[in-house]
């Protein structure tokens, strides 16, 4: 069946309007809990939310809706999508539910759900749940005591979620003597990253952790890290750690105030683990969004980069199926799966001040595994319609890969959350990697 309401990463929408009402929220906590009921006992449900102002709107109505059907609910308050996911495991509930539009403005809201081990559902189950959303769920609904009950649970789950994030790091290891700066983005990990870095000895300089419902991920965060770059040179520290709205994804900043972005996470991380007699099945998994740079440094180490689609839900399904423990994008989402079973940007930064703090080297050594291949990235926003099937826009695409050779790569691809084609070319030749670009965003811009 067409999929009518989950997107690549649950549901999205903007917020108060169709599909992202409340009275749908409701309707999806019900087919939900419906979906997720197995034997008799007393169902439990974990939702945590960003800190959007629509989450005061959504989180109510999904809490209806699970408990009309039977299911007892725990409400954790702002926190991150990957402590709901951890949580969701720890506590035993059968279902996880995170409200967030991750690195999208304060308007957009989304509901991205996490079965009881911990992982997104599969889209065999987010069909099952469409299709009960298009029925009469009346004869569901739990009567007497069996009606579900609501509690908050806001400390108790921040509390485990940093518990478990320090203990990603070796034994007595610590961040003594270290300056760190933390951009939460104004966003889900507002309270529980800068806590988590004091806790293990860090200098920390906050940044993004004053939200007001309307400023998450609002020139702040990992997709807008110029305030962090600056902060970092003027506090002369000697890391910047940028987070985006629900903290499932992570850009570093080094002591000069330089990017390093998921591809040289992913490099450190991959490095130290083999090292480590740590990194399964001899390499990584990345999209076909991540360098060509990192690619080839993989390989001088005898390592592979496993390539998906893009989605970090492509990367662990891969990483699951082929017993790979590091995967993620280029953007920052870092999955590894001996902590996890999403992205956690909180854990992956703390990986890589891990290798700083045992190395004693500064962040721009670490961090600088490989000359990226000169790499061009361009959206158009379209309205309507199907501007790649264009005549004019298939020839400038052909004629790019043809321009491109084996020395390049080009990737043209629709977001899965906006209506945005994205265009990425690469290659060792600069100049000519830009008017491959540019002619097709030309050609695109036409049809659009």
């Amino acid at each position: 069946m067409g999929r009518k309401y989950f997107g690549t990463d649950g549901i999205r929408g903007r917020a108060n309007a169709k599909p992202m009402t409340a009275d749908l929220a409701m309707k999806v906590g019900m087919a939900a809990g419906i979906a997720f009921r197995r034997g008799d006992y007393r169902h439990r449900v974990v939702i945590g939310k960003d800190t959007r102002l629509s989450g005061y709107m959504l989180e109510p109505a999904l809490c209806a809706g699970f408990t009309s059907v039977g299911m007892d609910v725990l409400m954790l308050g702002p926190i991150p999508t990957p402590a709901v996911a951890m949580l969701t495991r720890s506590m035993r509930a059968d279902i996880g539910v995170m409200i967030s539009a991750s690195h999208n403005p304060f308007e957009d809201n989304g509901i991205k759900l996490f079965g009881p081990d911990g992982y997104k559902l599969s889209d065999e189950i987010e069909e099952e749940i469409e299709s009960l959303l298009e029925e009469d769920l009346s004869r569901h609904l739990a009567q007497g005591d069996r009606l579900g009950r609501a509690k908050r649970y806001d400390d108790g789950g921040r509390d485990r979620y940093a518990e478990f994030a320090k203990r990603t790091l070796v034994r007595n290891m610590t961040l003594d003597g270290m300056r760190v700066v933390i951009d939460c983005a104004n966003g889900a990990a507002y309270k529980v990253a800068p806590e988590v870095l004091w806790e293990l000895g860090a200098e920390v300089v906050r940044l993004g952790t004053e939200p007001n419902g309307t400023n998450i991920n609002l020139n702040c965060g990992s997709t807008s890290p110029a305030a962090l770059c600056a902060k970092v040179r003027e506090m002369r520290a000697d890391v910047g750690i940028a987070l985006d709205g629900d903290a499932d994804r992570v850009i570093i900043v080094d002591e000069h105030g330089e990017i390093v972005d998921g591809d040289q996470i992913m490099a450190v991380i991959a490095e130290s683990f083999a090292e480590d007699g740590r990194l399964a099945s001899g390499g990584i998994v990345a999209t076909i969004m991540s360098n060509l740079g990192l690619e080839r440094f993989l390989g001088d180490r005898g390592l592979s980069l496993a390539r998906t689609k893009v989605g970090d839900r492509h990367v662990v399904e891969h990483m699951r199926q082929h017993g790979y423990n590091v995967g993620g994008e280029q953007s920052g989402h870092i999955i590894l799966s001996d902590y996890g079973t999403t992205g956690d940007g909180l854990v992956s930064a703390l990986q890589v001040l891990g290798v700083v703090a045992r190395g004693d080297r500064p962040v721009s050594e670490v961090c600088r595994k490989f000359e990226p291949v000169p790499q061009v990235l361009k959206n158009v926003r379209f309205s309507g319609g199907e501007p790649l099937e264009r005549e004019k826009v298939k020839l400038a695409i052909s004629s790019g890969r043809d321009r491109l050779g084996n020395a390049g790569r080009l990737v043209i691809r629709p977001s899965g959350t906006e209506p945005l084609i994205r265009v990425m070319a690469e290659g060792d030749d600069p100049h000519l990697v830009n008017m491959v670009v540019d002619d097709i965003i030309g050609a695109l811009n036409q049809a659009a």
